[in-house]
């Protein structure tokens, strides 16, 4: 892949991404608004959080790191045996993923008793969580496939359609809470169906793109199939791996049960705002990166290879330094906009504030990870990432331990963001000890810039933002006006301090170590 169409497919996916997250923000809105924050809400979040975490483990990890690079290598088969092969991976895991739904909605009660055991047993809120867990778990089925479906298309070039199907999700959502809600005693039931139906549209999407590759998906079932063998080879551990971090999630969820009445609603919705940052910078990297770096290796291209590495630490530098220290300077401004209305009061943005000033710490870590994680799965190298998530979940527990009873949901959060830097860090630590990467001295001094623009873009920002009571009383669209002029205003200063400090776009060139 060329430079241009690389930063042209980084572009598209990232801007598809934004529109996706945008209408994230739109519906988190609208639910602050018509739900607001109560014991229905935290069941709802329970009931959501369990069946997108194994989306996380399927769809985004372990499909992603051994689907890919495999994918990769059969591209230079015949278009016969890799259609075969197609149909007979879909197939399998298709048939582990129905298994897994329907025995997730037999198994609501008990996922709920383990995932949430602070809701008293047999009360409305652990019985409203476990009727909602029942709708909503056969998305990760339907969202797994999309997964799949999209993993293929990105090994084609072809991003935008895996990055435009989350739309439908949060649409979906939109729809939803604004139409029929009211067709329900409990309204928060209408959110359980918004995801299922959310998932099933996003599959019905993406099909017909798969079908323009010039592959009729097929039933095909063997279980004898060399390439068959070698991706749940490389998704044992990646599941290990993928499944420890989210272990590490299900275990805060846990915690967060116990803690005062709507703490698990004010980690979701600062949770929320990370995986803005983290979702359209992280994910777009390694999502454009992983393909490129899994065809330069099968194809021995070594320094393609140390070229694409070199260019995406740039990138991930760049980009997650001056979004963490945005987060954080902009928290009140960014919660009150989005939602600080109806339902919403207070209380609640003050909580949530105190969450997302916690999460910001770690963002440049969760961005980092997307960037380092890939060239290791490109080497189909997935051991040493799943033991540094092992130590990362001791850490984050450990963390946990020490800072709840001081800190509460903060604490919660913020031992999310130091099990992170630690994640990141490890894993760099990894790639130098395996000569994989190098530090050079350029990379260094391109770091100390990025940092002492991202640190007077905060300070501007620190000073000119209007004071709190103005976010308290200003209305949406002043609201949102301000913090409009804020970011664009940040985005200008960094990079003009960038500019200033002698960095040029020759720095981004994809140039060999």
């Amino acid at each position: 892949m060329k430079n241009t169409k690389i930063i042209q497919n980084l572009f598209n996916f990232s801007g598809l991404t934004i529109i996706s997250r945008v209408l994230g923000f739109v519906r988190d809105t609208i639910i602050a608004r018509f739900f607001g924050v109560s014991i229905a809400t935290d069941a709802f979040f329970v009931a959501f959080k369990l069946p997108n975490m194994l989306r996380r483990i399927t769809a985004e990890g372990a499909f992603t790191q051994a689907f890919i690079p495999t994918v990769s290598d059969y591209r230079n088969k015949t278009k016969e045996e890799f259609h075969q092969f197609l149909n007979k991976i879909v197939t399998l895991l298709s048939l582990i993923l129905l298994g897994i739904t329907i025995l997730g909605i037999f198994a609501s009660p008990w996922l709920i008793y383990i995932s949430a055991p602070g809701f008293e047993y047999e009360s409305y809120q652990f019985n409203l969580a476990s009727n909602l867990l029942k709708i909503t778990f056969p998305y990760i089925l339907f969202i797994s496939l999309v997964a799949m479906f999209g993993g293929i298309l990105n090994s084609f070039g072809k991003f935008a359609a895996p990055a435009f199907s989350p739309v439908f999700l949060n649409l979906s959502f939109i729809i939803a809470a604004l139409y029929f809600r009211d067709l329900f005693d409990e309204p928060v039931i209408v959110l359980a169906w918004a995801v299922f139906f959310g998932g099933v549209i996003q599959l019905i999407f993406q099909y017909p793109f798969i079908r323009k590759l010039g592959w009729n998906p097929k039933f095909d079932l063997d279980l004898k199939d060399r390439g068959i063998w070698q991706v749940l080879k490389l998704m044992g551990p990646a599941i290990i791996g993928v499944s420890i971090t989210q272990i590490s999630l299900l275990i805060n969820t846990i915690f967060a049960s116990f803690l005062e009445k709507g703490s698990v609603s004010w980690l979701y919705y600062a949770d929320r705002l990370m995986e803005f940052p983290a979702g359209v910078l992280g994910v777009a990297l390694s999502t454009i990166f992983l393909p490129a770096l899994s065809l330069s290796f099968a194809s021995k291209k070594h320094k393609e290879f140390t070229g694409l590495l070199n260019w995406s630490m740039r990138l991930g530098i760049f980009l997650s330094i001056p979004s963490a220290i945005g987060i954080a300077v902009l928290s009140i401004p960014l919660l009150s906009t989005l939602f600080l209305y109806g339902k919403f009061n207070y209380l609640d943005l003050m909580m949530t504030h105190k969450a997302l000033m916690a999460y910001s710490f770690g963002l440049i870590g969760l961005i980092m990870i997307k960037v380092f994680a890939p060239i290791f799965y490109s080497q189909k190298n997935i051991k040493t990432p799943v033991r540094i998530a092992v130590m990362t979940l001791f850490v984050t527990q450990l963390m946990n331990l020490i800072l709840i009873p001081h800190f509460q949901h903060v604490g919660l959060a913020l031992a999310i963001s130091i099990g992170a830097s630690f994640n990141a860090f490890m894993l760099f630590w990894a790639l130098k000890q395996l000569k994989i990467y190098q530090v050079q001295k350029d990379l260094i001094i391109f770091l100390i810039k990025v940092i002492i623009a991202a640190i007077i873009m905060g300070f501007t920002l620190f000073l000119l933002s209007p004071n709190f009571e103005y976010w308290l009383n200003s209305g949406f669209i002043k609201r949102l006006y301000s913090l409009g002029i804020l970011v664009l205003l940040g985005t200008m200063i960094y990079l003009a301090v960038l500019l200033l400090l002698g960095i040029r776009p020759r720095h981004f060139q994809r140039t060999p170590l």
